[in-house]
Formats: structure tokens, C-alpha cells, sequence
């Protein structure tokens, strides 16, 4: 009974993430609760879990609902989705540091369009601490989704 409980959590454990990450939400921090994006980003892509794309839809919505962005990042996601989907090329799985290189790109790029929206240097400022402080957290959040999930 014991080792069921745990073995759920554990499976639980990525979108339970999503959820404390979004909830989290603190306007210099974590404005619209961003950091959901980084499991989002890894549970969807990097370590694939079963029946989370249609999770990661909807918190992908609820990020745009809160950042008043109409469905900028869910668009994102799609996009990157599919794009992903499509290439067979570079397996996310296998990348060093749990692909920070490959998220940086897809949130730095999304950022950046997301800045250029509305430019002004308080905006352009305001994407680079963003894409800065997401980009030093995707190591410790993975890292941490990846020992909880793992360890059985």
C-alpha cells in the first residue's frame, strides 16, 4: 500500500510542479507563474510523461491567461510541439545539462518576440532578466523533477 502511494507520487510529481509553479506567482520572481514552463518545457520534450501534452496545453493557456498574451504561449508550445515531432534529428533526451540549450532557445526566442510586441527598453530589460533567471532555474527544477521521478 505504501510503495503504491509513493510510486503515484512520483508519477504525480510533474504536474503537481506545473501547478505549484503556476500558482507561484510573483510579479519580479515568477510573473504569470513562468517557471510552470520549465517542467512543462521537460516533462513534454526532454523526459516525455504519459498524457502530459494535454496538461501542458492547458497551463500553457493559463500562463497566457494570466500574462494577458490571448494564447502566445500556447501557440509557442505548439509550434515547438510539432516542430519537434516532425525532426528526427536531435534526440532532447540524450543532450547534455537536460537540454538547457535547446530550452534556451525555444524560451529565448519566445521571449524575444514576446518583447518586441511592445518595445521599449523597460519591456527589453524586462525580457532579458526573465530569460536569465528562467534559464538558472531549469537546472535545479529538472534536476529535481528528474530525481523524484527516477528514483525507484
Amino acid at each position: 500500500m505504501k510503495k503504491n502511494i509513493i510510486n503515484f507520487l512520483r508519477s504525480a510529481f510533474p504536474f503537481i510542479a506545473v501547478i505549484i509553479l503556476w500558482r507561484l506567482s510573483i510579479a519580479f520572481w515568477n510573473p504569470a507563474g513562468i517557471l510552470a514552463i520549465i517542467p512543462i518545457f521537460y516533462c513534454s520534450f526532454v523526459r516525455p510523461v504519459p498524457w502530459f501534452a494535454p496538461f501542458a496545453v492547458i497551463f500553457c493557456f493559463l500562463i497566457d491567461y494570466r500574462f494577458d498574451s490571448l494564447i502566445y504561449w500556447t501557440v509557442m508550445y505548439c509550434l515547438f510541439y510539432a516542430a519537434n515531432g516532425f525532426q528526427s534529428f536531435i534526440d532532447l533526451s540524450r543532450l547534455d545539462k537536460n537540454a538547457l540549450q535547446v530550452f534556451m532557445a525555444f524560451f529565448g526566442v519566445s521571449t524575444l518576440i514576446l518583447s518586441f510586441m511592445n518595445l521599449n527598453l523597460d519591456n527589453l530589460l524586462r525580457a532579458i532578466w526573465l530569460f536569465a533567471w528562467v534559464s538558472t532555474l531549469y537546472i535545479p527544477i529538472t534536476a529535481l523533477i528528474k530525481r523524484v521521478c527516477d528514483d525507484r
